[in-house]
Parts: C-alpha cells; sequence; structure tokens
C-alpha cells in the first residue's frame, strides 16, 4: 500500500537522529549519525544520506515525499543555519538547498525547538493546546514559542530564543559570545558546570566530594539518595530557569510550559525548585495559571515528529 511519508531529522549537538514519520505519527524506521568529527558539512551531509539510505527500507524510502530538518539555529525563511554556537560548522550553511541537491527531495529547515514544539503540539504534552512554550534542555537551550496555535518565527525567523536571554548578568561566558545565557546555566551542560564549581567549594561531605561531573545523569541518583550538594545543585539551577520563564510568559501568556531533553529527565529534582522560583516571581496575574509540564514524547521524537510535519 502506498503511504504518505515523511522524512524528520533533529540535528543537535552531538548527534542526528532521523525517522520516517507516516501521516498517524508513527515512526517506521529511525536510527542516528554523529555531528561532530567532520572536517566540513558537506562531509555530514554524505554520511548521514549514506546512513539514511543504508538503514531506511528501500520501500519506505521511495514513498518519502519531504524531509524536515530541525536544527540549531534554523531558518524555517531561508533554510539555512545561521551561526550556531553548539556545531562545529560556523557561519551561515545553506543546509536546506545541500541536502535537497544530495536527496532530490524537498526540503525544509527550522529551529530544533521549533520542530520538538511542533511534535509536542500534534502528538504529545501540548496536544490541544494553541498557547504554550517548549523549552529543551539539552546540549543548549533551545524554545519554541506557540501562540494563537503558530509558531511564531518573527521578521527574520529567529523568534523565540530564550536560551540566549540574558539569566545573569555578566555570567558565565556563552557560545554565542556574550555572558550571562540562560543555557550557560540550564542546559545539561551548564548543570555541569555547576556541579564541577560547586564540588570544588564544597566543604561538608558528600557522595560527590571528589568527583569529575561530565554528564547531568551523575547528578540523579545521588539525588535520589537526598545528597544536600546534588539537591543544591538542582535548586541553584531551578532557580535560574524558574526566574526565566518568569519573565518569558509575560510575552505571550502560555497555558503551559512544557520541559523537554536530557535535563528534564531529573523530574522533580528539576521540576520542583523550577516551579518555586516560577511561581515566585510571576506577575500577579499569571500566577496558579501557568501549568509546567514534562514532555510526552520520548526525547529523540518530539523533533523527528515535528520537523517531518514541516510544509
Amino acid at each position: 500500500m502506498i503511504q504518505t511519508l515523511r522524512l524528520g531529522i533533529d540535528i543537535g549537538g552531538t548527534k542526528a537522529a532521523y525517522g520516517v514519520v507516516n501521516h498517524e505519527g508513527n515512526i517506521l524506521a529511525q536510527g542516528n549519525v554523529s555531528t561532530r568529527g567532520y572536517a566540513n558539512v558537506d562531509l555530514f551531509v554524505e554520511t548521514l544520506y549514506n546512513a539514511i539510505k543504508q538503514n531506511i527500507p528501500a520501500i519506505l524510502y521511495e514513498q518519502i515525499l519531504s524531509i524536515g530538518v530541525g536544527a540549531p539555529n534554523g531558518n524555517y525563511y531561508t533554510g539555512n543555519i545561521e551561526f550556531a554556537p553548539n556545531l562545529e560548522w560556523k557561519g551561515v550553511i545553506p543546509l536546506a538547498s545541500m541536502m535537497k541537491e544530495k536527496f532530490s527531495i524537498t526540503v525544509k529547515v527550522t529551529n530544533d525547538a521549533n520542530a520538538a514544539a511542533m511534535g509536542e503540539m500534534m502528538y504529545g504534552a501540548a496536544k490541544g493546546m494553541n498557547d504554550f512554550i517548549m523549552v529543551t534542555l539539552g546540549t543548549g537551550v533551545g524554545s519554541g514559542f506557540v501562540a494563537n496555535g503558530q509558531l511564531i518565527y518573527g521578521h527574520d525567523g529567529f523568534a523565540g530564543e530564550l536560551g540566549h536571554v540574558i539569566a545573569v548578568r555578566d555570567g558565565r561566558l556563552c557560545g554565542c559570545g556574550r555572558k550571562g545565557c540562560l543555557e550557560t546555566y540550564t542546559s545539561s551542560t551548564g548543570i555541569v558546570k555547576t556541579a564541577n564549581d560547586f564540588i570544588a567549594k564544597y566543604e561538608k561531605a558528600s557522595v560527590l566530594n571528589h568527583q569529575v561531573i561530565s554528564d547531568s545523569k551523575q547528578l540523579f541518583e545521588p539525588a535520589k539518595q537526598g545528597d544536600l550538594l546534588a539537591l543544591e545543585i538542582f535548586e541553584f539551577t531551578g532557580k535560574i530557569l524558574g526566574q526565566t520563564l518568569a519573565d518569558a510568559v509575560a510575552i505571550t501568556s502560555p497555558e503551559a510550559i512544557i520541559l523537554f531533553g536530557g535535563l528534564a529527565q531529573a523530574g522533580d529534582f528539576i521540576l520542583n525548585p523550577t516551579r518555586k522560583y516560577f511561581e515566585e516571581n510571576l506577575l500577579k496575574i499569571y500566577q496558579g495559571k501557568v501549568k509546567m509540564l514534562q514532555s510526552k514524547l520520548p526525547e529523540n521524537d518530539a523533533a523527528i515528529l515535528g520537523a517531518a510535519a514541516l510544509e
């Protein structure tokens, strides 16, 4: 039976996940490749093409009508990736045109968090919502703002960069060149930096003493055991995230904020302090109105599903 299939690709700081999606939102085949270690973006596109051709059954590949890509600093209007701080490829990358030439299929590109927001709106926690903010807490911090049922792109395609709002004035240097961006504190890499800073200064007993943290997941188990240092790290991170999200609410008055990505998997350890400082810092007219939810989609699937729906 001939189906209407689309290929969704989620390009992240460490890997690109891809999947073939049918009209019901089922991922029929999927895989991933690294986004690290390429001399240039042409080699990445070649590697991605070969992996997809090898891993996607021919009977499915032949039915793909279009390709949607979610990527850091992906511009829906131009099809370019523009000055993405968390990718090795610098400057302006004409990804849509490069991929169209390679795959001979129509290609659309958007910001990776926008793609995740679309996936969440169609199949996840935001299904049925017209106004919400999707925040991805991964290698960096991305966001997608949906208002009146539509993604907000702005006049140049780059609206909604919450990860690069200044959360701490004169704070940590960000890959974008500014200081104190939200993602330098509340991304997976940001909380790792916080953890190692706190461990170096902590004088009480902790299971984290003398450890070097390289992954945010190393904090999950100590937090479950009630380790005070691990809980303090989550409290510090949640405070910065909650305060910044409270400011964002004043812009679009969303029904919900949905947290997605590696750090969001910490569950209540990050959600509870975030909710606490979020409510404390909301303008009174918004207090008690905005839900804070975890994504209901598997980490790789949301952006794949949303990207596949790009038209």
